[in-house]
């Protein structure tokens, strides 16, 4: 039976709108994978990474899978892969980023996937979109807009004109 999904995408290297949207395009293609939601665009300060670091253009989408968690996650990661995506420094610059937040009904606590992403409810470049995408959402049981609103990077947050629907032409930022 498919599973409800939630996963964060980001980029704050190269054309980021196009790769965030090629990225929507190539989950939504996958076999197992159907595409439900896709939120507004938000542009965030790095957060974490190295002093200086450009900034993030992040959004959130909701999916129906069949495949297993471990699954979607290794085709996050060769969608990451395929847009270039090295991994040199932690929470370094990045041209794509896919963090799978949450799989309905599933804990884990494995150091490949942690489910629910042991650090999206201080995240307000995930809540936030998550929550204008799903005003009812919640995670672990917590209203994903109560969240975002205590969350520590709220401010630096900047919903912009962009989406990410998967029919739209690709343009510039």
């Amino acid at each position: 039976m498919p599973l409800r999904c939630v996963v964060a995408l980001g980029a704050n290297l190269g054309d980021r709108i196009t790769a965030l949207r090629e990225a929507v395009r190539e989950l939504a293609a996958t076999p197992g994978i159907a595409l439900l939601a896709t939120s507004p665009v938000v542009r965030t300060r790095s957060v974490g990474g190295p002093e200086g670091s450009p900034d993030y253009l992040n959004a959130v989408v909701e999916l129906s899978s069949d495949l297993t968690p471990f699954e979607l996650l290794e085709v996050c990661q060769g969608i990451e892969h395929r847009h270039g995506r090295t991994r040199e420094v932690r929470w370094g610059p990045r041209t794509l980023d896919l963090d799978v937040i949450c799989v309905a009904g599933v804990r884990s606590t494995d150091p490949r996937l942690e489910l629910p992403h042991p650090r999206a409810a201080q995240r307000a470049f995930v809540l936030r979109p998550w929550a204008l995408m799903d005003p009812a959402a919640e995670l672990d049981g917590v209203p994903v807009a109560r969240l975002a609103d205590a969350a520590p990077d709220r401010e630096d947050l900047v919903v912009t004109e962009h989406t990410l629907r998967p029919e739209e032409p690709p343009c510039a930022t």
